[in-house]
């Protein structure tokens, strides 16, 4: 299957390389399990920009970006946009997993089980 190369604005490069010397505790936790192909041998980037946004990891692969949302998503305004941006890169056809800081941090496994499960059973699209 060939992958899908979704362009992006080039401003955003320096922006990523700053959120990835910045990750959030549950973002380096997760990160320890996505990052050389541990997950289902699955190639994760983090910190990754895609069209006018950027996501906190993405498997170009799958086409699936995995957002670990904290207190700063918490407000309405934060969750409109959140919303919006999510609506704009699955128009693309990027498929999303959420998950709280606070779910990571405190129960990593359940959330890698959620992750495998979602790609045990979206293989199956890819060849």
């Amino acid at each position: 299957m060939k992958v899908k190369i979704i362009p992006y604005d080039p401003i955003l490069k320096e922006r990523a390389k700053q959120l990835r010397k910045n990750m959030t505790p549950g973002e380096i936790i997760l990160w320890k399990h996505l990052k050389g192909k541990q997950m289902c041998n699955c190639d994760f980037d983090r910190q990754r920009p895609i069209d006018r946004f950027i996501v906190d990891f993405y498997c170009k692969k799958l086409m699936l970006a995995i957002e670990i949302d904290g207190s700063s998503h918490d407000s309405p305004e934060a969750q409109a946009r959140d919303r919006r941006r999510q609506a704009r890169l699955e128009f693309l056809g990027v498929r999303f997993l959420r998950f709280r800081e606070e779910e990571v941090r405190s129960g990593v496994e359940g959330v890698l089980e959620v992750i495998e499960d979602w790609i045990r059973n979206h293989s199956n699209n890819l060849a």
